[in-house]
C-alpha cells in the first residue's frame, strides 16, 4: 500500500493525461521511468530527481519489485540503478539482460572507468572526446593490418555503443566531447575488472586484435 503521505499527494496531482489512473505522484513516476530507461539516475544530472527518489525511496523499490527488479541505490556516489532480481529457485521473468560487448567495447569501456576514478580522485567531472577514445583503441591494432578502414569502424561502433548505453553523453558544444556517466564505476564488479585485465594481458601477449572472443559485462539493458 501506499504511504498516507503519498497517497494524500497522490490525490491532489492532477492527472498526466485523459484516463490516467495512476496512483503515484508524477515527479515519482518520473523516477521510476528514468530508472528504466537506465542506465541510471543520477544527482548531477538529474538534480530534481535524485530527492524525489530519497523521499519515495521504499515505494519506488516496491514497484520496481513488481517487475522482478531490484533498486540499487549508492548514497555516497549519488547514482541509483536498477538490476535484475536473480534466484535460483524462483521462475522469475527476464526484463534486463546482461549487454554482450565485443573486445573494443569492453576495452573502452574499462578505459573510461579508470578516466573516471582518476577524475573523481582530483574532483573534477570525467570529460574525454571521441578522438582521444579512438586514440586509445588505436593500441589494440598492433600489427596495423591494411584493412584500416574496418578497424575505424569498429573502433567508431564502441564509442556509438558506450553513448546507446548511456555511459556517456554528448556534451553541447561542435566538438565531440562526452561526459563519463559515474555508473560505469558499479557495472563492473571486482571480479570482472580483474577477469577483463587478465583478458588483455593475454592477448597483448599473444597479439590478439580487435576481433578477439566477447565479454559479457554487469552492464543490463532492456529486452
Amino acid at each position: 500500500m501506499l504511504s498516507s503521505s503519498t497517497e494524500q499527494h497522490s490525490e491532489s496531482t492532477p492527472a498526466a493525461f485523459s484516463g490516467d489512473t495512476a496512483e503515484l505522484p508524477l515527479e515519482t513516476r518520473r523516477v521510476l521511468v528514468q530508472l528504466l530507461l537506465g542506465p541510471a539516475l543520477d544527482a548531477q544530472r538529474q538534480s530534481k530527481l535524485w530527492p524525489v527518489l530519497l523521499r519515495d525511496e521504499r515505494i519506488v523499490r516496491a514497484r520496481l519489485h513488481e517487475l522482478f527488479l531490484e533498486l540499487v541505490v549508492d548514497h555516497d556516489q549519488q547514482v541509483a540503478f536498477t538490476r535484475q532480481v536473480v534466484d535460483a529457485e524462483a521462475d522469475i521473468p527476464i526484463l534486463l539482460r546482461k549487454a554482450t560487448l565485443t573486445f573494443l567495447q569492453s576495452a573502452l569501456l574499462l578505459h573510461l572507468r579508470e578516466l573516471l576514478i582518476q577524475s573523481d580522485a582530483r574532483g573534477e567531472r570525467a570529460v574525454t572526446a571521441r578522438e582521444a577514445m579512438i586514440e586509445h583503441l588505436s593500441g589494440f591494432d598492433r600489427d596495423r593490418n591494411a584493412d584500416q578502414a574496418r578497424f575505424m569502424r569498429q573502433a567508431e561502433s564502441a564509442v556509438d555503443k558506450a553513448v546507446q548505453l548511456n555511459l556517456i553523453r554528448k556534451l553541447r558544444g561542435g566538438e565531440e566531447r562526452y561526459e563519463v556517466s559515474p555508473t560505469l564505476k558499479l557495472l563492473f564488479s571486482a571480479e570482472e575488472i580483474q577477469a577483463l585485465t587478465r583478458s588483455y594481458e593475454a592477448a597483448a601477449r599473444q597479439g590478439v586484435g580487435p576481433d578477439a572472443s566477447e565479454h559479457t559485462a554487469n552492464n543490463q539493458e532492456q529486452t
